[in-house]
């Protein structure tokens, strides 16, 4: 009698661990936790120089807008451009370790003053154009200091030629020889930046000479200014 008791609960037994393991819910059912930080796409990262840029960028062509608006005899559009480029100049400044950094602040006190001109309706197009000039000189030579300060420049040929790129924007506000030596520096350092990002002996024989090469581009801002 005690045999088949015992057997009766057994079956009793097996049959509700059986269930157990077909419920939904229980650890088979469980999703595992996801590693976070795996996979991440490399595309989202972007570093302090990387982000600087395409802050400056965006900043010159809020100074450009603010001249073609000028142009256009809009004063409420270019004073509105021109107060966003110059909010972007004093944010990125007031964060940089630049040596240009009083350079930049300068020309935006420059710039701040001209906001009542442009809706008194004194200020041309041409006259916005120079100043706007000096400071993108200034701002893309900071941009520039900041990766040379930050140590190698391999891989960062995008960068560089943005930088340059702005500054040789901002030459229209030199004239004659001076403006003339800024360009042939700005072109001599451009054919050798591309090499940067080949990788191997070429971009690490590069380096040493596009830093001398934007080292004498930002002499010449530095003298311009």
């Amino acid at each position: 009698m005690k045999r088949i008791v015992l057997s009766g609960l057994l079956i009793g037994l097996l049959s509700s661990l059986t269930q157990a393991q077909t419920v939904p819910g229980t650890t088979s059912d469980v999703a595992k936790p996801a590693i976070v930080g795996a996979a991440r796409d490399s595309g989202m990262l972007s570093s302090p120089q990387t982000t600087a840029s395409q802050t400056t960028d965006n900043t010159d062509t809020q100074l450009d807008k603010a001249v073609t608006a000028l142009n256009n005899g809009d004063k409420a559009g270019s004073t509105q451009a021109l107060q966003a480029g110059i909010t972007g100049l004093e944010a990125t400044a007031q964060k940089s370790s630049s040596s240009f950094k009083d350079k930049v602040l300068a020309q935006v006190s420059k710039l701040k003053a001209l906001l009542p001109l442009i809706a008194g309706g004194s200020l041309t197009g041409n006259g916005l154009q120079k100043a706007i000039g000096l400071a993108k000189l200034a701002s893309n030579a900071s941009k520039l200091d900041g990766l040379l300060s930050a140590g190698s420049l391999l891989g960062k040929a995008s960068s560089l030629t943005s930088g340059l790129s702005g500054i040789s924007s901002g030459l229209s506000a030199l004239s004659g020889p001076t403006q003339s030596s800024g360009q042939s520096l700005i072109t001599a350092a451009l054919g050798s930046i591309s090499k940067l990002d080949q990788g191997g002996f070429a971009a690490k024989a590069a380096e040493p000479v596009v830093k001398n090469q934007i080292g004498s581009v930002l002499n010449f801002v530095k003298g311009a200014l």
